[in-house]
């Protein structure tokens, strides 16, 4: 299932809610009719949160079905709020730690962000218990920003070189398709939340472009 959505006034719905296979956290001020839109469309419960007094959880956190990776400027009580629906979590500190947007993980591996020092990238291979690769796409090196993947496929900013994308199948085990979002916006993570269940979409987002979203993540059945 894939649906057009909007975050208020928002349509970079992408910035402001982060979903696995079963849970999503959302932006604590978020209207009921895009909470139901997640629940609805991914499957999943919701977690209302701010990640650092902030409501872009969606770029402050990562996650898969084994943990999730906050922003290491997390408040404690926003930890253990998430703490409490999902034990195993890390926090990402530094100048880098805005983990959605710097890392792209699933449940067969994780593509980070090549600043990312040795010890990280093992807090993050075992909070997410994949491997993780270091690497930039399309000339990027906040990965998570430009592709969006779930355990049955990706999409990807259109810049992705060939050798990019043979590294997403053989790191995410995943195929991927190059495409925009939001009326050519390359971006992707910033206007598509997604598992393996469905898809939610800004509300720009043309019909060319969902037909190659949804034929990427493989939403079709």
């Amino acid at each position: 299932m894939i649906r057009l959505s909007r975050y208020g006034g928002n349509c970079n719905i992408g910035v402001f809610a982060a979903a696995g296979e079963d849970l999503a956290l959302v932006a604590g001020d978020a209207e009921p009719g895009f909470v139901r839109d997640l629940e609805t469309v991914l499957g999943v419960e919701t977690i209302l949160t701010s990640v650092a007094g902030s409501f872009v959880v969606g770029s402050l956190t990562a996650m898969n079905s084994n943990g999730i990776a906050v922003s290491g400027m997390a408040e404690h009580d926003e930890l253990e709020k998430i703490r409490s629906f999902a034990g195993n979590v890390a926090t990402v500190p530094g100048r880098f730690n805005a983990a959605g947007n710097n890392i792209l993980v699933n449940d067969r591996g994780a593509i980070v962000n090549p600043i990312y020092t040795d010890a990280a990238i093992k807090e993050f291979s075992d909070v997410f218990g994949v491997e993780c690769v270091r690497s930039s796409i399309a000339g990027c090196d906040t990965v998570g920003s430009v592709c969006v993947v779930t355990n049955r496929g990706c999409v990807c900013h259109n810049d992705a070189t060939d050798e990019e994308i043979r590294l997403i199948a053989e790191v995410l085990k995943v195929e991927c398709r190059k495409t925009t979002v939001n009326h050519g916006v390359d971006f992707l993570a910033s206007g598509i939340i997604a598992n393996s269940k469905g898809a939610l979409v800004g509300d720009l987002t043309m019909p060319i472009e969902m037909g190659r979203i949804e034929e990427g993540l493989d939403l079709y059945d």
